[in-house]
């Protein structure tokens, strides 16, 4: 099947879970890589708090290398339809695996201030978002030794969330339709 598949990579509380709200919209199916990781967690019966996510995330690199997130996620894809958004890229070489097996992929940046993903991530409220600034920073930190960031620094497409969240689902929303007709007319002429 001849996919359009959309990766999305932004550091935490950048708003990757609004632009994938679009695609959903838009009717793209998404595919969220911590999800994944969350199954092999139950595979493995460890308890999913973030801590735990991480600590398996990490293990699960060292055993089977840095794409090992988005080879859990092939299963994931080869059942969506023709539209997938993946939301969750932690490196590059998650990039290159989905590359290797599903060809082109578009892979779009979200970004956001240091200061403003602290705001939203204390306002969420989430069990696993940081209680302060300094592990705000580690977990920033967790992140950039992944790879994130060259994951970002190399991304197609950047969309900047400094603003309301619906100027961000504005901007994805047209980007996102705007890949879909470039898909569709190559499809058309294919």
């Amino acid at each position: 099947m001849r996919r359009l598949l959309v990766c999305v990579v932004g550091m935490p509380g950048s708003g990757k879970s609004l632009v994938s709200q679009v695609a959903r919209e838009l009717g793209f199916d998404v595919v969220v890589m911590g999800d994944a990781v969350r199954e092999e967690a139950e595979r493995r019966g460890i308890e999913p708090t973030g801590p735990k996510m991480r600590e398996l995330m990490q293990a699960l690199r060292r055993e089977r290398g840095p794409a090992v997130v988005a080879e859990l996620c092939f299963p994931l894809i080869d059942r969506a339809g023709p539209l997938v958004l993946v939301d969750g890229i932690r490196s590059y070489k998650e990039v290159e695996a989905f590359r290797s097996r599903y060809g082109r992929v578009v892979l779009v940046a979200v970004h956001s201030s240091p200061r403003t993903r602290f705001r939203r991530l204390r306002a969420r409220g989430r069990s696993d978002d940081p209680r302060d600034w300094q592990e705000f920073c580690r977990r920033d930190e967790v992140e950039l030794q992944v790879g994130i960031g060259e994951a970002i620094a190399l991304a197609d497409y950047m969309l900047v969330n400094e603003g309301a969240p619906e100027e961000l689902k504005e901007a994805a929303r047209s980007l996102l339709s705007r890949l879909v007709r470039t898909w569709s007319e190559g499809e058309e002429g294919a």
